[in-house]
């Protein structure tokens, strides 16, 4: 199994998604950084079971939250690019990788 590792901008999106919904309901933030950790260990175990969005890029959805986990396999780790918002823009993140 690769290492995860976290583009900045992804780790930030990831913790100002928690922050965002925490804010909205308490312990929903706690829900979400719990989805996401479970996102990245379904990643770590089979990434190349995830759709793939554009070349070598691939997305892995939340079940509970409106999120995607972009990432790319690399030759010794898995680098997750964004934690993105299913409703934004698709491509903001691309310069990214």
């Amino acid at each position: 199994m690769k290492p995860i590792a976290f583009h900045p901008e992804a780790k930030a999106e990831q913790a100002d998604a928690a922050h965002w919904y925490e804010q909205r309901v308490p312990g929903l933030g706690a829900a979400f950084r719990e989805e996401a950790e479970a996102a990245v260990s379904r990643i770590a175990a089979t990434p190349e079971a995830f759709g793939i969005v554009s070349d070598d890029i691939r997305c892995h959805r939340l079940h509970r939250f409106p999120f995607g986990m972009i990432y790319r396999i690399e030759a010794d780790r898995i680098l997750i690019l964004a934690v993105m918002h299913l409703h934004r823009d698709p491509t903001y993140w691309e310069h990214r990788a």
